[in-house]
């Protein structure tokens, strides 16, 4: 059986950024579709980490960073702390940025549909709607995402705990022939969007952001869950993905057919299976960390500056030059600092920087010991040099819209 989502008729438009068959439209200017030049944003400094639910301090840092990203030619943030503080949004306003909630889900349990696990993670989506209301931009808001990355084997518990799991119906959200991880993911968002319009009378776009190792392009031998446990992430209004140059899936693809990298290679035959929604590669990027630690994945790690910014350029290329290339609505590089907290293996972690631990080092910048920006080589240069280039945006072959 095809897999299939739709929103009911029923189901109002966003106020602002909108879809229309597979583009996004803002409704401040309606003439031509977006395309989000995006900056993955986390700005924990040395000593600060997410794992209790902390935001980052609320200092001189957000009108620094975002106007950086502003001269970098980034229209977009994709936001990762679930409760930004004041300061970062009155940087969006004076930058005029607009930006994207990641909402993420702990992805390690052995059932997504057991009641407890679905009640814990929505009152974490209640809280960060709550938060967009009564602190944040909603005016600024693109797209609520609801999870991130869930985990393989996680999913093929869950699909296997509940094989009968293959539809749903909600008052927003309906999909079909789809598994349980699926429909897990489709009932939070229906809640999320439900409870936004009954409470504040509007709603945003809405997504599931997914990775290549568990879907949606299943024809791959280092996909990391059989074909009928792949994830679709097409439960929303478009498709958000992290596509990553050595991610499983992708090295593995065919070459493309203009730049002849397994990267296009993935784009293209990602744009010619999902034609019904536009796709926001929601992440890619390079870690610069010292050590590449895991030789079963050759890219994690082990990038030298130099290194970064060609790959970002060939990135780019093989975007703007890949067939279907008007399918895609964005790209967001990952990620704008290091993350020294991560992987958070103890309360001590977020004051190392461990050359062992990829995940700490895919910024565009490094922290010196004042936690000041330091640029790595010239990474945000290319980056800039790519986002200001107006004539290298992938153009779509819409050029009007309305709602």
């Amino acid at each position: 059986m095809a897999k299939t989502s739709i929103l009911t008729p029923e189901t109002p438009a966003p106020l602002r950024f909108f879809t229309k068959g597979d583009a996004v439209f803002d409704l401040r200017h309606p003439d031509a579709p977006v395309f989000f030049r995006g900056m993955g944003y986390s700005p924990y400094r040395i000593g600060e980490n997410p794992l209790k639910g902390a935001a980052p301090k609320d200092d001189g840092r957000f009108s620094q960073d975002l106007s950086m990203m502003k001269e970098m030619g980034v229209n977009y943030l994709h936001v990762f702390p679930r409760a930004m503080p004041t300061g970062f949004f009155q940087a969006l306003d004076r930058e005029d940025l607009a930006y994207g909630q990641d909402i993420w889900l702990f992805p390690y349990i052995e059932d997504f549909l057991n009641p407890e696990y679905q009640e814990i993670q929505w009152k974490v989506i209640k809280e960060v709607i709550d938060h967009t209301y009564a602190v944040g931009r909603p005016d600024r808001l693109v797209l609520f995402s609801i999870g991130d990355e869930l985990q393989a084997a996680s999913v093929t518990s869950t699909n296997k705990m509940h094989p009968d799991v293959t539809e749903f119906h909600g008052k927003h959200v309906v999909v079909t022939g789809r598994n349980a991880s699926e429909v897990a993911m489709a009932k939070l968002m229906d809640r999320a969007m439900s409870y936004e319009l009954e409470t504040y009378g509007k709603r945003h776009l809405y997504c599931h952001t997914s990775w290549t190792h568990i879907g949606p392009i299943t024809d791959r031998p280092d996909l990391e869950v059989q074909a009928n446990d792949a994830i679709l992430p097409d439960l929303g209004d478009l498709v958000c993905l992290n596509i990553y140059t050595y991610a499983n899936a992708v090295r593995s693809s065919g070459p493309g057919r203009s730049t002849g990298t397994s990267y296009q290679g993935y784009l293209e035959q990602l744009a010619w299976e999902l034609q019904s929604k536009p796709i926001f590669i929601t992440q890619v990027g390079l870690s610069t960390s010292p050590i590449a630690p895991k030789n079963w994945v050759p890219g994690f790690g082990g990038h030298s500056k130099e290194e970064v910014a060609k790959t970002f350029l060939q990135i780019w290329q093989d975007l703007q030059k890949a067939q279907g290339r008007e399918r895609f609505c964005g790209l967001a590089f990952f990620e704008w600092q290091d993350e020294w907290w991560k992987s958070g293996e103890d309360p001590r972690d977020a004051f190392r920087h461990e050359k062992e631990d990829p995940e700490e080092w895919f910024g565009l910048f490094g922290l010196g010991p004042k936690n000041e920006l330091i640029p790595k080589g010239n990474i945000p240069k290319t980056v800039q040099a790519i986002f200001k280039n107006p004539q290298q945006m992938p153009i779509s072959s819409k050029s009007k819209g309305s709602k």
